[in-house]
């Protein structure tokens, strides 16, 4: 019999709708299992089981008097530590914001709770939440729940481990150049990385204001283990928040197209070589798309290359300017030494080149929108090769270059405020292998509905992963 805890977040939810299941069983069944796995994957941080079992008793007292509070009643989920959650630490994996407690939650918190889920813990993090692997000296290493010796990916590296090892239904993460990305592909999860200003973010514990680039780049969202459970959440989070006055409220579905959207199959290397798994992968959801009744032509979006290497400097450009002072003086030997590996694989941008830089992202952005009127949707790599060994970007410059140095995919999408899906399409030594699909500007309906057909085809990654603990 399937347990609870692998339950989709999308059947567990309607069940707790039929009155099938309560929040409370729900939620002690997600707290056993972080309890029994939790230890050897560190993906959960702090432990909210008790909390969440209070809350999950007041929603089960709730829905005996008018029925569920939101499309999420009862379902529970897990936040990021670089997010806000009143009364919790946003220490973003650094000692010295160990004691930096949230008076508020962020947007993502509050809307989760406010459509019914609860939150069972706060997941794991890189310093600063600027890296493809997830360490840090404050929690330590989060492992891949496929094979410890495999990076979780990051910088929502625990956010996948807990997911995929059957700690909540979804997972709330973030992604600035492949955060939500970089993890859903190493542990096997589903993502979309939503259009900039598409989901509100704010944190109450931030010392600053955001940066212009970081407001166009970094964004809000979830890993979970089926596309499904993406969209459910993702039609939660996109609600509009006052505190963060660049969000756009628009509805989750766009304007019908039609038809099924074109879809570019774009495979360039840019030198690097394209590992014959990721090809088989990439292969496996051409044909998936095709099955599906999509039109799938080999197609190049033009300038991935130079604009994702501009989004990249003069995003380290801004860091300079807001966070570097901060990333010396508090971050570990170890993050500041990956931190001088970046400027040199990536140098930042300064003063007019910087500015220049930022004007050319529109030239970026109309670049893909033209190329997008053509072909809506992009089927690519996301990584060119299997996901590196844990701590591959500590390894010297060949490591950063491993992990960071051929993402050119990943990082346009942010740099022109994409959206950008992740979803499992082969393995490779049994390790789950994700490929993109990127899409026009807020048209993560049509991207979500391209995973799907993905998934139908290819399956789930969770399966296979639970499937090894069933028998």
């Amino acid at each position: 019999m399937t347990r609870l805890w692998m339950l989709s977040a999308t059947e567990l939810a309607a069940r707790i709708r039929a009155g099938e299941i309560s929040a409370v069983e729900a939620v002690r069944a997600n707290v056993e299992r972080m309890h029994a796995v939790n230890p050897s994957v560190n993906a959960v941080v702090t432990d909210l089981s008790a909390s969440a079992l209070e809350r999950a008793a007041e929603l089960d007292a709730a829905f005996d008097r008018s029925g569920p509070v939101g499309p999420l009643h009862g379902v529970p989920v897990t936040i990021k530590i670089n997010s806000d959650q009143a009364g919790e630490a946003s220490s973003n994996g650094v000692p010295a914001y160990a004691g930096l407690v949230a008076s508020e939650d962020a947007p993502p918190a509050r809307l989760l709770q406010k459509a019914g889920a609860i939150v069972i813990g706060r997941t794991n993090a890189p310093e600063y939440s600027f890296r493809a692997d997830t360490t840090n000296p404050l929690f330590g290493r989060t492992l891949n729940p496929w094979d410890a010796s495999i990076s979780a990916g990051g910088s929502s590296g625990g956010s996948a481990a807990a997911v995929m090892s059957g700690i909540g239904h979804l997972a709330h993460g973030n992604d600035i150049l492949g955060s939500l990305r970089y993890p859903a592909t190493a542990c096997g999860g589903v993502t979309v990385k939503p259009s900039a200003n598409r989901v509100p973010a704010w944190n109450s514990t931030a010392p600053g204001e955001r940066g212009i680039l970081a407001i166009g780049m970094a964004v809000q969202g979830v890993i979970a283990r089926t596309v499904a459970d993406v969209r459910l959440a993702m039609e939660t989070l996109i609600a509009p928040d006052p505190r963060d006055p660049w969000h756009i409220p628009l509805p989750f579905e766009g304007p019908p197209l039609g038809g099924l959207p074109r879809v570019a199959f774009a495979t360039d290397s840019f030198g690097f070589g394209l590992h014959p798994d990721v090809r088989a992968a990439l292969d496996t959801a051409r044909a998936a798309l095709e099955k599906a009744g999509y039109v799938v032509e080999e197609a190049e979006p033009p300038l991935v290359r130079e604009g994702g290497e501009d989004g990249f400097r003069a995003l380290m450009g801004e860091v300079a300017v807001l966070q570097l002072k901060d990333i010396r003086r508090n971050g570990s030997d170890e993050v500041n030494t990956i931190f001088d590996r970046y400027f040199e694989l990536f140098p930042p941008f300064a003063g007019e080149e910087l500015v220049a830089a930022m004007a050319r992202r529109t030239r970026y952005a109309r670049a893909m929108s033209l190329f997008l009127d053509r072909y809506p949707l992009v089927l690519s790599p996301f990584l060119l090769h299997p996901m590196p060994a844990a701590n591959r970007d500590a390894e010297g410059m060949a490591g950063v270059r491993d992990m960071l140095g051929s993402g050119f995919y990943s990082f346009i999408a942010n740099f022109t405020g994409l959206p950008a899906g992740n979803v499992p399409a082969g393995f490779s030594n049994g390790m789950p292998i994700g490929v993109q699909v990127l899409g026009r500007r807020f048209r993560e309906d049509l991207v979500l509905d391209a995973c799907a057909a993905i998934e139908a085809h290819a399956g789930t990654a969770v399966d296979r992963l639970f499937a090894r603990e069933t028998g």
